[in-house]
C-alpha cells in the first residue's frame, strides 16, 4: 500500500475539515429552513403551497410553460384532465405563478 506525502495528507485532512464544516452550516440552515416553514404555518400560511412556490421560483416562464405541457398532456393521457378545458385555462396556472 502507497502513501501519500505529508504535503498531499495535509492537503487531504484540510479538504475534509472544510467539508465536514460545511456540513455542519447545512444542518443549521436546514434546522433554520425547517423553523421558517413552521413559522409560516403557524401563522395559517400552506406550506405545501410554499415549498412548490419555491420551485417555481427557480424556473424561468419557458421551463414552466414546458413543464406545465408536459403535464397537461400526461393528465389527457390519463383520462384526469377533461377535454373540456381550453388553453387559456390550462395556461392560467402557470402565468398566475410568474
Amino acid at each position: 500500500m502507497s502513501t501519500l506525502q505529508a504535503s498531499a495528507q495535509a492537503q487531504l485532512r484540510q479538504f475534509v475539515e472544510q467539508i465536514e464544516r460545511l456540513e455542519e452550516e447545512k444542518k443549521a440552515i436546514a434546522a433554520d429552513i425547517r423553523d421558517k416553514f413552521a413559522e409560516a404555518k403557524g401563522v395559517g400560511f400552506d406550506v405545501k403551497a410554499m415549498r412548490k412556490i419555491l420551485q417555481l421560483r427557480k424556473k424561468t416562464a419557458v421551463e414552466r410553460q414546458e413543464e406545465e405541457g408536459v403535464l397537461e398532456v400526461y393528465l389527457h393521457a390519463l383520462g384526469m384532465l377533461s377535454e373540456l378545458v381550453d388553453d387559456d385555462a390550462a395556461g392560467s396556472f402557470v402565468e398566475a405563478a410568474e
